[in-house]
């Protein structure tokens, strides 16, 4: 076949019968479609769609070929029109998932091999920047931290609480230094820049605590893929994925020595990856510490229940859950519109 026989076409994602075009191929290699789409191209033989592949921030995703036309080069094309899009809107690194056992077809295109999980996923990058050289800019963070055991601890903290801090404050006890990583990806209610001051203001008492902010190697969409892995399956492949990163790369990267985990028996995705941490860390020199949650009244202090009783207005017993410094912020005319938001949403996290 030759490639002039392909039709190129730009999926127009507000078209119903086009995303459900696509939907219908993708479904065809156990691949999902969802709204997280920002960009897809598709090529067509004849008016049917054979190949097809999406942009969705720095991942490069959904990439899929008709069997009859793989080996052909077409993966390659697919690969160059979302890199070109992605450039377009300013975007220079790339990360692709697939099967371990189609790994070698992005290799081949100059990706590297960033994690593998045998039997589950191969993360891959490409683009400026590396894991490599992100983990350079870590040890340049902590070059002049003083020696001595140190603890990594990764929070959302949507808001930072009491919980957060009994957890964090725990971890400085028992440790030299502690590096404190708040998530980036702006899927909260409270937007990262806003979570970041919180944390430390609530933590501008101890002199031995980083805080940094989190990366795309650190629980974000780029090492938690969930549209090629069903069910539990995804769950596993997502948690083994980041934990390992985080041992083979971070941990090294800042001397850390444990990591610390509140407890959590409501979350499934969240208790399967402590669950996971617990499993692989050891496997690589580092202690985990799973800590029970913090309660006040006997009820357990979480960031979904500050949520809740934003939502229902009920401002005394949300002051018992959270540093003066978030409930000086919650009460504050800076936060309204993050109040709405946080009233029009009912998610956990």
């Amino acid at each position: 076949m030759l490639w002039a026989d392909l039709e190129e076409r730009v999926i127009d994602l507000d078209s119903p019968a086009e995303v459900a075009g696509i939907s219908r191929f993708l479904a065809g290699f156990a691949l999902t479609f969802d709204t997280n789409i920002e960009y897809t191209v598709a090529f067509l033989q004849q008016g049917n769609i054979v190949a097809t592949g999406s942009l969705s921030g720095e991942v490069l995703r959904n990439i899929a070929i008709a069997d009859g036309l793989q080996g052909q080069g077409i993966a390659g094309l697919i690969v160059s029109k979302l890199i070109q899009e992605a450039s377009r809107r300013g975007t220079f690194h790339y990360f692709i998932f697939t099967k371990t056992d189609t790994a070698h077809l992005f290799t081949e295109l100059g990706f590297k091999t960033v994690m593998q999980i045998p039997g589950y996923v191969t993360l891959l990058e490409s683009g400026l920047g590396t894991i490599e050289s992100y983990c350079s800019q870590l040890k340049q963070e902590v070059r002049k931290l003083p020696a001595g055991s140190r603890a990594a601890v990764v929070v959302n903290c949507n808001p930072f609480t009491l919980g957060h801090k009994a957890l964090i404050a725990k971890a400085a006890g028992d440790n030299s230094f502690v590096v404190v990583f708040v998530l980036r990806e702006e899927r909260s209610a409270f937007p990262f820049d806003i979570r970041m001051k919180l944390v430390k203001a609530g933590l501008a008492e101890y002199n031995n605590i980083l805080v940094l902010p989190g990366s795309k190697y650190i629980i974000s969409t780029a090492t938690f893929p969930a549209y090629f892995i069903k069910g539990q399956e995804a769950v596993k492949a997502q948690t083994l994925l980041d934990a390992n990163i985080f041992a083979k790369y971070i941990a090294p990267a800042l001397g850390i020595t444990s990591r610390y985990l509140g407890e959590e028996p409501y979350c499934e995705v969240t208790g399967v990856y402590n669950k996971t941490l617990a499993e692989i860390l050891p496997e690589q020199g580092l202690a985990v510490h799973i800590l029970p949650r913090a309660t006040v009244g006997g009820e357990v202090i979480s960031a979904s229940k500050v949520r809740e009783y934003i939502r229902a207005g009920k401002w005394e017993q949300l002051k018992e859950m959270v540093p003066s410094t978030t409930y000086d912020y919650l009460k504050s005319e800076e936060t309204a519109t993050v109040i709405e938001k946080i009233k029009n949403i009912k998610s956990r996290h």
